[in-house]
């Protein structure tokens, strides 16, 4: 199965299954230009980790660390990885403003261990 990531403010992003990863909805972003199959909030990160983390790349290694161990507790993800797995290919939208340093690329490679 493929799983890319795409920042959601970006024009061209791959086809498959839409999913947007961000726990708050992307400003100016309408509900129509996302085109959305799922709106998976509950798999992002909480509040707190994400307040924690700033988007500094210095706490990105601890941030993937603490992030994960929230997946792996996290009740909703059974159901997420339920969905994902009814299609060919997913795309985790996200709207972080850093390509390198953001959820989805910890979420991204979460997602494809499970999935092998």
């Amino acid at each position: 199965m493929q799983i890319d990531i795409a920042r959601i403010y970006d024009e061209a992003q791959p086809a498959g299954f839409r999913v947007l990863i961000d726990r708050l909805w992307p400003r100016g972003i309408s509900k129509a230009r996302a085109a959305l199959d799922l709106w998976a909030k509950d798999i992002a990160p909480s509040s707190e980790l994400r307040t924690w983390f700033g988007h500094d790349p210095a706490r990105f290694e601890e941030f993937s660390v603490r992030y994960t161990e929230e997946l792996n507790n996290n009740a909703a993800f059974h159901d997420f990885i339920t969905e994902i797995r009814r299609h060919q290919a997913a795309t985790l939208l996200y709207a972080a403003h850093d390509p390198k340093v953001n959820h989805a690329l910890v979420l991204q490679q979460y997602l494809q261990q499970r999935l092998k």
